[in-house]
């Protein structure tokens, strides 16, 4: 959901818009929507829930790819060539994207969701709880990325390469890495749902979002992709509010019953995102890697793509399951979380630049060949 396209050589860093810094207010607006329409008007929510083939919700559907593909537009697969110029944070963030993150989210699931608040949590979704989580790790962010990586003056050549990289990862490891947590955690893995929701809401956005990007790179170039960037944005950011609506209609009654629930799922995703950060921040100074690099290194293996988690749990497990709902607190806390790493990582440069193997790396860099 950021505002411009970052290109090999691009110098402009644009910073935060309004609509994405108070992304949570929306948010929050959105919860109070969704349960009071839930309440007004229950058989309008029922017949939307209804519509479904093969288990896909049609209308969930429709607002899940005008969400995705905008952000999957600005991904241009070609930067993948530049990936070895960056080979220590590219290493760094793929640990943590793919051996870390969603292996830690699943213990701190276990341990925050399946044990400690499990007295006030309801019983009976417990297990989706942990499973929306899982799902929620289990997709590095591509679009809020950019941003998080201008705000830290990031390079921005290794953003799009990683992004690149991330997401055609993604294509093949999303649906095996969360079918295995989802079995370890016991929880019954609904196959081919899962393989459905993995063609319906990446494969297919992401093949049509490149015939898109190069049909019109050829005939009107970066000037008419950048146009229709700028005019899809707000219809990915309403297609997301409105999805987060239709879960809250059909959530109201469980979050007027637990209001906690909320607070309680934020606690492990909070935990989740400053430990992951922090983890890629310090491997990074101790590889040598230079800040520009480290710093979206440390924001892209914190972050997630929650568009897509709560296309997949909604697929998975409902409209009105818990899994639902815990990737939807992900959103919620998504934004402000996010900027406190930013204010942390530029705060922190003069102690990060002082590591010894960063120094080495920036001396070799100024020594003449």
């Amino acid at each position: 959901m950021s505002d411009h396209v970052l290109n090999a050589g691009e110098t402009v860093r644009p910073g935060i818009g309004f609509v994405e810094k108070y992304l949570t207010v929306w948010v929050a607006l959105c919860i109070v929507a969704g349960v009071a329409l839930g309440h007004l008007l229950p058989g309008v929510f029922g017949a939307i829930a209804s519509a479904e083939i093969a288990k896909v919700n049609i209308p969930v559907a429709v607002l899940i790819w005008l969400m995705i593909v905008p952000m999957l537009l600005r991904v241009d697969f070609a930067s993948l060539a530049s990936v070895g110029t960056y080979w220590r944070g590219i290493g760094v963030t793929l640990i943590i994207n793919w051996a870390v993150k969603p292996f830690s989210m699943a213990l701190l699931g276990w341990l925050f969701v399946g044990w400690l608040f499990r007295p006030w949590l309801p019983a009976a979704q417990i297990d989706s709880y942990i499973a929306g989580l899982i799902i929620l790790a289990a997709a590095p962010c591509t679009a809020m990325v950019f941003v998080w990586s201008n705000l830290t003056r990031g390079e921005p050549n290794f953003t799009l390469s990683q992004v690149a990289l991330n997401d055609a990862i993604m294509i093949v490891a999303f649906a095996p890495i969360v079918g295995l947590l989802l079995g370890l955690s016991a929880i019954t893995v609904p196959w081919g749902t899962l393989v459905l929701s993995v063609a319906l809401y990446i494969v297919l956005p992401v093949l049509v979002a490149q015939m898109v990007r190069g049909r019109l790179l050829a005939v009107r170039g970066q000037g008419g992709l950048d146009a229709l960037l700028a005019a899809l944005q707000p219809v990915s950011l309403i297609a997301l509010l409105a999805t987060l609506v239709l879960l809250f209609g059909f959530q109201g009654e469980q979050i007027i019953a637990q209001p906690l629930v909320i607070a309680l799922l934020a606690v492990p995703i909070l935990i989740q995102v400053y430990f992951n950060s922090g983890l890629a921040y310090l491997l990074n100074r101790l590889s040598g890697e230079r800040h520009c690099v480290a710093g979206p290194s440390a924001l892209i293996g914190a972050s997630n793509f929650f568009e897509l988690a709560v296309a997949a749990a909604i697929a998975l497990f409902g409209l009105n399951s818990g899994a639902a709902l815990a990737t939807v607190v992900g959103v919620l806390i998504e934004v402000p979380v996010m900027l406190s790493v930013v204010w942390i990582v530029n705060r922190s440069r003069g102690w990060y630049e002082q590591g010894a193997a960063v120094r080495n790396a920036m001396s070799r860099e100024r020594t003449p060949q």
